[in-house]
């Protein structure tokens, strides 16, 4: 339930700043625009001031040089029209034959920039009289500056879909796997003692005077069915770390494994070396669900009917380290860190579940660290577990 709600509140805190992150984007874009229609302005205001001083000379020819010359250069549509409004002269507006069809693209540019009035001050009555007005609407720049910002939403939105389309396309095959490679486990788990108990059975029906030693080794196989149970159901849960013996923990999976490698197929010499007792915080049950799997891992990668798997268990200042090493077919080394993805395997039937199962239960569940050291194709691969000591 923490987990909905979690994801919940982090799609609302997503969503939020991108909504902020789209009225920032908006916002600046914005004053920019803003900016530059007041430098406009003050260009606007600027020719306006310099026609009213050029208009009451009794020579027209400063006038023309500000409208043929100075004008010219501007960057924005302009119009200049008399009191009335009527149109007189334009520029940067193009399909224009006559002053009349000024009128419109005129009152467009209004709507846009309220237009600044030319007026000529009288020195000798004091009086303000109108000569006209200066019409000017935004430039080529502003006008895709105004629609950037929406270009760049709707490309990043685009981005965003294509990329949540593909990872929620690799999710849901990453969950198909793992359900997948969940329900395999749970076979390859419950394969081998289920596989002893018929056996069992079968020797008690053969043999009745050993019933009392086959009840002991039936006995060993339904707890380790009982164990199978507990170990998915501690999957995913909080988990307690205890401090126990590697030595003891790993002799008790090669142990089990030893008496029913003949239902494997193969002759495979499981040896383990410990130079001390070694003590390190975990959990005995889970711990022992990732050795058997490293241990199973190493017998399947042995292609011949003869192998060897070794196990050295030794430590350093601060950690217990287990080293298992195996004479099977190796490990291509830009694949060393993949084998621990879910749904990645080098074998033609895995199903790639088993050694993310380890990586998870020594990362993040014992805040240890499992990787490979040495492998080589057709010569087999070493693993090194390193877990914290017990204080």
């Amino acid at each position: 339930m923490n987990s909905y709600r979690n994801n919940n509140n982090i799609k609302v805190g997503l969503f939020f700043v991108g909504l902020i992150l789209i009225i920032g984007l908006l916002g600046y874009s914005n004053a920019i625009v803003n900016r530059l229609r007041n430098d406009n302005r003050d260009i606007v205001k600027l020719y306006s001031e310099i026609i009213a001083k050029t208009v009451n000379e009794d020579s027209d020819t400063n006038l023309n040089f500000v409208f043929d010359e100075i004008i010219k250069k501007v960057q924005f549509p302009i119009i200049y029209s008399d009191a009335k409004n009527a149109p007189i002269y334009s520029r940067n507006i193009s399909d224009i034959e006559s002053p009349d069809q000024l009128k419109k693209p005129m009152g467009a540019m209004d709507r846009q920039n309220d237009p600044i009035p030319i007026s000529y001050h009288d020195q000798i009555s004091g009086q303000s009289i109108p000569l006209g007005f200066l019409h000017y609407g935004d430039s080529d720049l502003i006008r895709k500056l105004q629609w950037l910002p929406y270009l760049e939403i709707g490309v990043v939105a685009m981005f965003i879909f294509i990329g949540f389309m593909g990872f929620n396309s690799i999710r849901n095959s990453e969950k198909r796997n793992i359900w997948v490679g969940m329900a395999r486990e749970t076979a390859h788990q419950l394969g081998t003692p289920v596989s002893a108990l018929m056996g069992w059975v079968d020797r008690i029906k053969r043999h009745p005077e050993e019933s009392s030693h086959v009840v002991q080794e039936m006995e060993s196989d339904l707890e380790r069915l009982n164990q199978i149970g507990t170990r998915f159901s501690k999957m995913g849960s909080q988990t307690v770390l205890n401090s126990i013996s590697l030595k003891e923990l790993v002799n008790r999976q090669t142990g089990y494994l030893k008496k029913r490698m003949p239902s494997l197929g193969k002759e495979i010499e499981l040896t383990v070396t410990s130079s001390e007792e070694i003590f390190i915080e975990g959990n005995e049950i889970l711990l022992g669900w990732a050795i058997e799997n490293l241990i199973r891992n190493g017998i399947d990668s042995i292609k011949g009917e003869k192998g060897t798997v070794e196990i050295l268990i030794y430590s350093d200042d601060n950690n217990g380290i287990i080293q298992l090493k195996d004479n099977g077919s190796g490990i291509r080394k830009k694949d060393w860190k993949n084998i621990f993805r879910p749904g990645f395997s080098t074998k033609e039937r895995g199903w790639g579940l088993g050694l993310s199962l380890v990586n998870r239960i020594i990362g993040e569940i014992h805040r240890g660290e499992i990787k490979v050291i040495q492998s080589e194709i057709g010569k087999g691969t070493t693993f090194e577990i390193c877990l914290k000591k017990s204080v």
